[in-house]
C-alpha cells in the first residue's frame, strides 16, 4: 500500500505565515519495516516561546530516535523533551520573561501516529494523543473512527497536552490516550488541530459527504487558505471556524503508486 500525503496550514488571521504555532511532519520510515510515522502538534498561544517547543517536539519525534507509541516509551520521551528544554536556557530580556520560562513554560497538544504493515495483508494505524488535535479515519465518504473520540462540545480552553514543566509528567502519562484502526486501499486519514477538527465535527453533522469531498479534493495551499478565510468570516452573526492557527494533514491510502505527483510552491 502506498501513501499520498499533503499538509495544509494557515496562521491566525492577522498574523504572518511565520507566526504559525502548529507543527506537522511525517513520512515513510526508510528502514524496510513498511512503517510510516507522523506527528501534528498545536502550540499554546500565551505560553513561553511555543514556536521553539513545537519545533523541538516535531524534530525529536522523527526516526530513528523518535519514541515508540507505547505509554512507557512516551513517558520517557516526555521526560527527555523536558530535560532538553530546561537545558537550553535562553538569554532573558527581563525578570518577567525568565519567570515565565521557569514557572509557566510552554505547552502543545499532541497527535502522533504510525502506519504499519503497509506491505502486508492488514495495514493499520496506531496513535497516541494528548489534547484536541484529532485523527479522522474516513472510508467511502463516511467517518469510521475519530481519535481521540471527541464530539463538537468537547473543545475548550484547557486541553491536555505536552508541557515543559517536570511537575506535569505524571499527569501527561496518565492522560495519554491510545487508539488503533485497520486500513484499506482508498481510505483517508485527516489529522487536524483544534480549530479545524472542531469545524469538521460540526460540519459533518450537517452534510458529511460534502465535508469529506471538499477536504479530499483540496489540491493547493492557496485554495485551503481561502477556504479557511471564508469559514472564519462571520455568517448570521457567528463564524463557523475559530480564528486560530489551522493545520490539516491528509493521507490517502493507495493500492498502487500514483501515476503523478502534484507539488505546490
Amino acid at each position: 500500500m502506498q501513501i499520498q500525503m499533503v499538509t495544509f496550514s494557515v496562521a491566525k488571521g492577522g498574523h504572518a505565515p511565520g507566526e504559525w504555532q502548529d507543527g506537522a511532519s511525517g513520512g515513510v520510515v526508510g528502514d524496510g519495516t513498511g512503517m510510516a510515522r507522523f506527528i501534528v502538534v498545536d502550540g499554546a498561544t500565551g505560553a513561553y516561546d511555543p514556536l521553539r517547543w513545537v519545533d523541538q517536539l516535531v524534530t525529536s519525534f522523527a526516526p530513528p530516535d523518535g519514541p515508540r507509541l507505547r505509554p512507557a516509551a512516551m513517558r520517557a520521551w516526555f521526560a527527555a523533551m523536558q530535560d532538553q528544554w530546561a537545558a537550553s536556557v535562553p538569554a532573558f530580556d527581563s525578570i518577567i520573561e525568565e519567570r515565565k520560562f521557569r514557572e509557566v513554560g510552554s505547552f502543545a497538544t499532541l497527535l502522533a501516529f504510525e502506519l504499519t504493515e503497509l506491505g502486508g495483508p492488514e495495514p493499520c494505524w496506531r496513535a497516541v494523543a494528548l489534547g484536541d488535535t484529532v485523527l479522522f479515519h474516513v472510508r467511502a465518504g463516511r467517518l469510521i473512527a475519530t481519535f481521540p473520540p471527541l464530539g463538537p462540545g468537547d473543545f475548550g480552553t484547557s486541553p491536555d497536552g505536552v508541557h515543559t514543566l517536570r511537575t506535569s509528567l505524571d499527569r501527561m502519562t496518565e492522560r495519554l490516550l491510545t487508539g488503533t484502526g485497520v486500513l484499506a486501499a482508498g481510505d483517508f486519514l485527516f489529522a487536524a488541530t483544534d480549530a479545524m477538527a472542531h469545524w469538521i465535527l460540526r460540519a459533518i453533522g450537517r452534510d458529511e459527504k460534502k465535508v469529506w469531498a471538499t477536504l479530499g479534493n483540496l489540491v493547493h495551499p492557496d485554495v485551503f487558505a481561502r477556504f479557511v478565510e471564508d469559514q472564519r468570516r462571520e455568517q448570521d452573526g457567528a463564524a463557523r471556524m475559530k480564528n486560530d492557527d489551522v493545520t490539516l494533514m491528509r493521507l490517502r491510502m493507495l493500492a498502487d503508486q500514483p501515476s503523478f505527483l502534484l507539488a505546490c510552491r
